[in-house]
Parts: structure tokens; sequence; C-alpha cells
């Protein structure tokens, strides 16, 4: 999907969605979740239903809140913190399976935990850069992962929450451009 607008106008540009990191480190949290939710807890596990909703939602309701900001930044602002919100839910999730399962929560320092920000550093990374250790066979590696992964990704939709109010206080919304827009055009037929 190709950001869409409308070069004369008021709509500004919008769905831009697959540009933005946090839309692509959700993606991978959804598909890693479904792997993981697959391979390591029983089929008849109510959690799965509810963890790969949680992702879903994430990955969903930041695309959605970029195709409807082309009428409402109140919209946008409402469902990017919905799927922060949602992935915060899916962070517990994980967290409550390493510590119900008694596996290791990895700290910031922990070996494993730094081997992940060196693969995060890449620019272009993708589920092929975490599919080695989101597909391994110890949980409690997937999970970490998994975890690591929401954790930034719920930091980085914060700062995506700052960054779109910043804008709205200076650019306005829908209603001001309406009014803008008609009133440069009224101005243009009375000259």
């Amino acid at each position: 999907m190709s950001d869409t607008n409308s070069n004369s106008g008021f709509i500004p540009i919008h769905g831009g969605y697959r540009n933005l990191i946090t839309y692509q480190k959700a993606e991978i949290i959804y598909d890693g979740t479904v792997f993981f939710c697959n391979k390591f807890l029983n089929n008849y596990d109510r959690t799965i239903g509810q963890m790969v909703q949680a992702a879903r939602s994430g990955k969903q309701n930041i695309s959605e809140g970029s195709m409807a900001s082309a009428t409402s930044k109140e919209t946008e602002i409402k469902l990017t913190n919905v799927a922060r919100a949602s992935l915060d839910e899916l962070k517990n999730d994980f967290q409550d399976y390493l510590r119900t399962h008694k596996l290791k929560i990895w700290n910031r320092d922990d070996r494993l935990s730094v081997r992940f920000d060196e693969l995060n550093k890449d620019p272009n990374a993708n589920y092929e850069t975490f599919k080695k250790a989101i597909e391994h066979d110890n949980p409690e590696i997937s999970a970490n992962v998994l975890l690591c992964l929401t954790r930034l990704t719920i930091f980085l939709l914060g700062k995506q929450l700052t960054a779109l109010e910043k804008a709205f206080i200076n650019e306005g919304g829908l209603r001001e451009r309406m009014l803008k827009a008609r009133l440069q055009n009224r101005n243009k037929s009375t000259k």
C-alpha cells in the first residue's frame, strides 16, 4: 500500500503504514506469536486465541490508524494507542508464560538480550532477522525474543503517539484544514 494523497485539497498524505517501523515490528511480533503459540502452547489453551488476537490487534490498529489519519487525527491517535495497549497485553502474556514455566526473563545486560539489540540495529530487520531465535526449540529463547520485540514496539508506539500529538497541535485537524481550504478558495473567487 502506498501513501494516498490528493495533491490539492485538505486531505493529507495517509496510509503509508508499511513504512512505519512500529508496523514492521508489529508484523514480526504477530508472525512470531502465531509460531510460538502453535509450538509451545496446548491446542486447547484459551491463551492461544488471546495472544494471537492481541498481536493481531497491535498490527491491525497501526494500519487502520494510518488510513484513518486522512480524515481524523483523533482516530489515528486512538488506534495507535489501542495498538500499544494490545501489545502491552501480549507483553504480559509472554512474561506470564516465562514466569509460570520457571524460565528466565532476560535482563537488559543478559548476553542474549545484547544479541537481540545487535540484530535489531539492522534498519531492514524483518522476521528472517529474528527467525532463528523466534523459532528456537527452547521456549525461553523464543518467548524472550518476542518479549524484547514487544517491549521495543510499545516504546516506539509511545514515541509515535508523542509525534502525533505534536503534529496535531502544530497542524490541526480535518475541520481546520477544511475551513482553511474553503477560505482560500473563497479568496481566489473574489479576486
